[in-house]
């Protein structure tokens, strides 16, 4: 299942990234169901299973990706950028 009908597609970064600042601290689970949370700062995303920062720069990459081959999407490692677990789990997320 890629992300050909992702709602996603339509987005700017600036409108994913307001998105994303209004719902810290929400829970998000990857794909091996682990449970995670996040917090923004600035142009930064903080994970509480990591320590290293992912950044809006990342998401912007992985946005791209998605939309040049959505159908091709199929996973974390299909985004092939730093964090996608959580960058897949949370694009997922917005979805529901």
């Amino acid at each position: 299942m890629g992300m050909e009908n992702s709602r996603i597609l339509t987005m700017t970064i600036d409108m994913l990234w307001e998105e994303l600042e209004g719902r810290q601290e929400q829970l998000f689970y990857t794909a091996k169901n682990l449970p995670f949370t996040y917090e923004i700062r600035g142009g930064e995303m903080f994970v509480d299973r990591r320590s290293k920062s992912i950044t809006k720069a990342t998401f912007q990459k992985a946005l791209e990706k998605i939309r040049q081959n959505p159908e091709e999407i199929t996973g974390p490692k299909s985004l092939n950028v730093f964090g996608a677990p959580y960058i897949m789990a949370i694009l997922r997320g917005l979805e529901e």
